[in-house]
């Protein structure tokens, strides 16, 4: 989908190069700039399909996720109360050796 495509994108742009081994090294003390960055990463997303998927009339809902590659398996999950007639959502997601990162965007009808 081509929220799927935004989502992709965004993430490539923002993580590929941003996060190298030192970044990790000090995890503990990058937690601000993570929770700062997930932010970044999520306005960024909800502005991009504002724009690009002239929808107006929903309500747009962005979720990212950023871990450590620790060799673990981690499950994200989110629910909501929606119409399956006219709500939707699409995910996508990054991984590096250092970093794995998701993103969720929730579409909901507003009258």
């Amino acid at each position: 989908s081509k929220a799927k495509l935004i989502m992709t994108s965004v993430l490539e742009e923002e993580l590929r190069d941003r996060i190298d081994e030192k970044s990790v090294e000090d995890w503990a003390d990058f937690g601000d700039e993570f929770e700062s960055l997930t932010k970044e990463i999520s306005d960024k997303i909800k502005q991009k399909c504002k724009a690009e998927l002239n929808i107006p009339r929903y309500k747009i809902i962005v979720q990212v996720t950023i871990g450590q590659m620790k060799n673990q398996g981690v499950s994200v999950g989110s629910r909501c109360l929606w119409d399956t007639a006219t709500d939707n959502y699409a995910s996508a997601r990054f991984q590096n050796q250092y970093i794995w990162a998701s993103a969720v965007v929730f579409g909901i009808y507003t009258d």
